[in-house]
């Protein structure tokens, strides 16, 4: 374990790229990095963790922001549920902590949000703490290094990923070897055409050894995107560059917390009357917008509603399109409204 520690932290130390999350060991700003990292491209961060922080530069800033202000920051980044909970984990530790994110780590695990994984993040990162780390990168490097053939996800794979984990931690810069784990799964040992002539660690790879590198980590089987029908109904009230459009805010599965256009399974009108608008509806969709979840093919039905009216309220009023960026919007509200604006 010492030379696969040694091997991994002097590869790290020239090898690893210049993120801005790895010039701080503030503990709120590692949370944040680690949340916005979750099931999302480095590149596609960048830009919002740095927008996010430059905003919210303290837990105590984000959690006295609006969750609509919030959102509005996280619009396009996805999986919006992560930022719902952040919020929600920030504005504990200041009402518990005063804002200071504890060093113990299941006083961590038990802050919303905060599961293993970024508990682990943070307390070594942050507090130098010899806490592990499982994301997908470290899962492929493991699997590979100790070739584990037991399906990912399963309890059994699960269990001994993480004991692995825990075993290479042990040692000085726990932070720094938690880095290079993940860096080494993101750049060189990729899931497909690993790079394993670049590899430091390649001389104690078991796959390698053995030939089976682009067969491991073994997959969960996994179900085809379950394919959804959806309409979607435009409604705008007035004309010209100062029209406006309804949207509302609802706690639905899918984007929960954020504004959005009356959508769902019925009918337009009867989206319509769902939402409590009055409106002039199109005699059919004027589009089609298509988008892909994680989970669901969704294929949506857009329809026009002209002369809108109804009663605003805390989950639903009437925009200008200046003032959907300062909203939680998501990508595939975006794509509605732009087909039929």
């Amino acid at each position: 374990m010492a030379a696969i520690r040694g091997k991994l932290l002097r590869w790290y130390d020239g090898a690893g790229r210049d993120l801005p999350w790895r010039h701080t060991r503030d503990p709120y700003a590692v949370w944040v990095s680690e949340v916005m990292l979750q099931q999302t491209r480095v590149e596609t961060v960048i830009p919002y963790y740095e927008r996010f922080l430059a905003s919210f530069p303290t837990a105590r800033a984000l959690a006295e922001a609006e969750e609509d202000t919030v959102l509005s920051h996280w619009s396009g980044l996805g999986y919006y549920r992560r930022a719902r909970l952040l919020h929600a984990g920030v504005r504990e530790l200041v009402a518990e902590y005063g804002g200071k994110v504890p060093e113990d780590a299941e006083a961590r695990r038990a802050l919303p949000g905060v599961g293993r994984y970024t508990a682990g993040a943070i307390g070594s990162i942050a507090f130098g703490k010899e806490e592990a780390v499982v994301d997908g990168n470290v899962t492929r490097v493991l699997a590979r290094l100790f070739r584990i053939q037991t399906p990912v996800g399963t309890s059994a794979t699960t269990r001994r990923l993480w004991e692995e984990a825990t075993r290479l931690v042990i040692g000085e810069r726990p932070g720094d070897f938690n880095q290079a784990l993940m860096e080494l799964g993101a750049t060189v040992c990729k899931p497909k055409q690993p790079r394993c002539d670049a590899c430091p660690v390649a001389s104690s790879c078991e796959a390698l050894a053995h030939g089976e590198v682009e067969g491991l980590p073994v997959a969960r089987a996994r179900k085809a995107p379950k394919e959804v029908s959806l309409a979607a109904v435009v409604a705008t009230h007035g004309r010209g560059p100062g029209r406006k459009v309804w949207l509302v805010k609802g706690e639905q599965a899918l984007f929960g917390g954020l504004w959005g256009v009356p959508m769902g399974e019925g009918s337009a009108r009867a989206l319509l009357r769902e939402a409590g608008l009055r409106a002039r509806i199109g005699a059919g969709p004027v589009a089609g917008v298509e988008h892909m979840l994680t989970h669901r093919h969704l294929r949506i039905d857009v329809y026009r509603a002209a002369a809108a009216r109804g009663e605003e309220s805390k989950t639903k009023r009437r925009f200008e399109a200046d003032d959907l960026g300062r909203v939680g919007v998501s990508t595939l509200t975006k794509k509605i409204l732009a087909a039929a604006m």
